[in-house]
Formats: C-alpha cells, structure tokens, sequence
C-alpha cells in the first residue's frame, strides 16, 4: 500500500475510532448491534488500534481513550457473568445468550474480544498509561461539559 493510501486508511479509522469513543456510555456500556456482538468488547479494535499506534484523532487524548475503554471493559467483564466453571467465554453478549451467536460462531471466534486490549502492548512509559484520566465524549455531554463537535469528512 502506499503511502497516499496509507494515510486515507488511517484517516478513516480515526474518524471511527472517534466514533466508537462516543458509542462507550457513561456507564461503559456500548450498544449492542451488529452479528458480531458475541466478540463483545472486540468491536471497539479501532480505538485499541489507533492507542497502540500512538495515532490518536484529533480531540481524543491517550487519557480520554484510556478511560472510556477502561470503562467499558469493567462494564463488560465485571458486570457480565460471561465465563463457564472452566473460565472460557460464553457465547452471548452479557453472560451466556447463544441465541445471539451465529451458526457458525465458536467459543474460539469469542476471543477476538482480546483485540480490544492492543494498548497492553504499549510500555508502561507510553502516554496511554501515563497521562492523566480524563472524562471521555459521552461522559463530558451527559455532564454539561465542553466536547468537540461532531464534524462532516471529505475524504
């Protein structure tokens, strides 16, 4: 790929990765839609990704991001009873809901919930970890706060 290609790539992930910020409640819930609701916390690997390449968008800070993914993994693993007696995970969404899974989803395609964890490959010196907690956009709207805009692309 080049690297005019690269960048509009880029581009385009950071703008859904703004958009999956503002999807994380204030509570750290996120809704649940689309067929691969079974990866749960998985759904959200664009904001993971663009942590772990240190490539934020614009009006998102690492503290931010950190934050509201903090949140939502607390909501969904601390909230959800979402392991077997042997510690692997249910097919559901919130604890064992099969009726949501597809036919050909597996207590392996579950996994792909760890994509939402990428920043733990970062160093513990990484701004991700070390830069203060702050509220993240739906957090800041509910309480009256400043937020950025949404805004329209041309890309």
């Amino acid at each position: 790929m080049g690297s005019k290609e690269y960048d509009l790539v880029l581009r385009r992930m950071q703008r859904y990765a703004t958009f999956q910020e503002r999807m994380i409640g204030v509570d750290g819930s996120f809704p649940p839609f689309g067929r691969s609701i079974t990866y749960r916390t998985g759904a959200f690997q664009s904001l993971a990704q663009v942590a772990l390449l240190g490539k934020y968008p614009e009006g998102l800070s690492p503290g931010q991001i950190r934050s509201a993914m903090t949140a939502m993994h607390r909501r969904m693993f601390d909230s959800c009873s979402n392991f077997d007696q042997k510690g692997w995970l249910l097919l559901g969404f919130c604890g064992g809901q099969p009726e949501v899974a597809d036919t050909y989803t597996s207590t392996g395609s579950l996994y792909m919930t760890t994509l939402s964890f990428l920043p733990l490959g970062l160093s513990v010196n990484d701004p991700f970890w070390t830069n203060k907690p702050e509220d993240w956009t739906t957090k800041k709207a509910w309480q009256g706060q400043a937020f950025k805009k949404d805004y329209k692309i041309g890309y």
